[in-house]
């Protein structure tokens, strides 16, 4: 009898233990599959660099991912990059776009004179992936060029993926059909905001948007948290005052979110649903 009821506890002990672990947290499933990726760079220099550092001469420089069985990702990537800063008219490849930029250094130098010979060119470009999960690949490109003018020109843009459909995700893709006065009209409250203009506060001539009106352009990354909305160098300011970023949080366009989009599987992760 004793030895039952000591059997008995020592049951009762060890159900304790484990009724007195905390729960197995699982990986919401919105976070794997991730793709695979090796990051490529193309790295040229002018034939009259000599021993010169790369910040005194014209060099060109290229840096993106590859996905690993991912054509029309890979496509993609290449095509934002070559279409980035077009000289004549759009490469086939990288590696023309490379060597059609030093031909060109080349030609400005033989047909330039005296200090305007010293200058050189650059071109350094790049895509990066900033995200990546089993539901969305959120990847960076831009880059800054100089061509011998006043100064040189940048620009940021972005790549929302779908890993799933393996094709790109646009605002229609997570937003219900005729958004675009409502988001519009949510961001100019914030754009004022950060630009600590009032509601009634003129647009012009400070701001370079059609006929005064704000307007969202389409230049955007598609977050977990919100729409992230940048406007590069000339876009809707001088040159001087560089790039301008827009922030949409999820929770001020509730209304207008697609159900079961990526979107929406991002908020119900938030929620901790």
């Amino acid at each position: 009898m004793k030895i039952a009821v000591v059997l008995c506890l020592m049951v009762l002990d060890l159900s304790a233990c484990e009724w007195g672990k905390p729960p197995k947290k699982e990986d919401h499933p919105i976070f794997k599959d991730t793709l695979t990726y090796t990051y490529k760079t193309i790295h040229e220099r002018a034939a009259d660099c000599g021993n010169k550092p790369d910040s005194a001469c014209t060099v060109v420089k290229i840096r993106y991912p590859e996905f690993n069985g991912q054509t029309l990702l890979n496509d993609t990537v290449k095509r934002k990059l070559l279409n980035l800063f077009i000289l004549d008219k759009p490469d086939t490849s990288l590696k023309d776009l490379a060597q059609n930029f030093l031909k060109a250094y080349a030609d400005f130098k033989k047909s330039s004179i005296g200090a305007r010979r010293e200058m050189f060119f650059e071109l350094d470009t790049y895509v990066k992936v900033i995200r990546q999960d089993s539901a969305l690949v959120s990847l960076e490109y831009g880059g800054y060029t100089f061509l011998g003018g006043a100064h040189g020109a940048s620009f940021t843009g972005f790549v929302n993926w779908n890993p799933k459909a393996n094709k790109e995700i646009f605002l229609k893709d997570i937003l219900i059909d005729g958004y675009n006065a409502q988001l519009t009209k949510v961001a100019e409250g914030i754009f004022r905001k950060d630009e600590k203009l009032t509601d009634t506060a003129s647009l012009e001539p400070d701001y370079f948007f059609k006929d005064g009106k704000f307007a969202l352009n389409e230049n955007y990354a598609i977050t977990p948290l919100g729409l992230r909305f940048m406007y590069n160098q000339y876009e809707i300011k001088p040159y001087a005052a560089g790039q301008t970023e827009l922030f949409i949080p999820y929770t001020r366009i509730k209304n207008i979110l697609r159900p079961n989009s990526v979107v929406a599987q991002f908020i119900n992760k938030n929620a901790g649903i």
